[in-house]
């Protein structure tokens, strides 16, 4: 990724609202980091459970997208809503000179999207969390934007699945990668490594989910898959009988690509940045499994 030598960072929100008053230890972090902030329209305006209308939030992206000074866009906070305002964006001007965009959770429309444009973007943490985040997820973020090489070496999970695999980076929210199936910004996963992460979802939802992935073609020639933490996962009076990774590993059974389970990226506070479209190579072995950025 190509990170621009300008120095302002835009906060804006694409989904849910959020107040200035969240958004102040991310201003005061990013100026310890020397570099300029612009909040957009969108943090303090609400509209029911929004950051504005979805007028509002195509005209706030589109600004900061557009504006020839901008770094980088970091989205406030998730929740639901960039769906509703993806296909208003026009992307021309930022095909000129593409920007890292910063965010995860709903942000993973942006993601698939800009992947499928043929660029680079940044699943990391939001200013909403930043509070809550430990260190080195901070930490991964600043390395990134300073163009720092990225590699993650952690203990292998029992249920690993060992191997070697090399592809570019695709993926982010599971249930968002769902609602995104059959739209202009699925993604093709032909060929790449797949990351996955969820909050908040039933047991059965999760299957659900990945059943369709997998009838849709996703697992097919996949080359690896990594798996990020599946936090508050809720199950029904008669139980599902089976954990979330163990259902990923059950549906993922039959293929043979590398598997990574309980990479610290998601819905944790241990949120490490992912350089997602960029070509990443995975060795998965007993005792560890090493993800570096190409």
């Amino acid at each position: 990724m190509r990170i621009p030598k300008k120095n302002r960072v835009w906060i804006i929100s694409t989904a849910r609202k959020i107040t200035h008053e969240e958004i102040q230890p991310s201003i005061k972090l990013l100026e310890s980091w020397n570099l300029e902030v612009c909040t957009g329209e969108t943090i303090g305006a609400e509209y029911h459970q929004f950051a504005g209308n979805d007028n509002l939030r195509v005209k706030d992206f589109q600004k900061a997208l557009n504006d020839p000074r901008t770094r980088a866009i970091w989205c406030a906070r998730g929740g639901y809503g960039t769906v509703r305002i993806i296909d208003a964006i026009n992307f021309s001007e930022y095909s000129k000179n593409p920007i890292p965009i910063i965010g995860y959770s709903d942000v993973t429309v942006l993601h698939s999207h800009l992947h499928n444009l043929g660029f680079e973007s940044i699943h990391a943490t939001m200013p909403i969390n930043i509070e809550e985040n430990s260190e080195a997820s901070v930490q991964s973020l600043k390395d990134i934007l300073d163009g720092k090489d990225l590699i993650y070496k952690i203990s292998s999970s029992e249920i690993n699945r060992g191997g070697n695999a090399k592809g570019k980076l695709v993926g982010g929210n599971l249930s968002i990668l769902y609602s995104l199936m059959g739209s202009e910004s699925a993604i093709n996963t032909d060929g790449k490594i797949l990351f996955i992460e969820d909050l908040d979802e039933y047991l059965y939802h999760i299957d659900r989910m990945l059943i369709s992935l997998k009838r849709n073609g996703y697992f097919e020639n996949l080359k690896g898959l990594i798996v990020g933490s599946f936090t508050k996962i809720h199950d029904n009076t008669i139980p599902f009988g089976k954990t979330a990774e163990e259902i990923i590993r059950d549906v993922v059974e039959e293929y043979d690509f590398p598997v990574i389970f309980n990479f610290p990226a998601g819905h944790i506070d241990d949120n490490r940045a992912l350089i997602m479209g960029r070509e990443v190579m995975i060795n998965v072995n007993a005792s560890q499994a090493v993800i570096g950025f190409v």
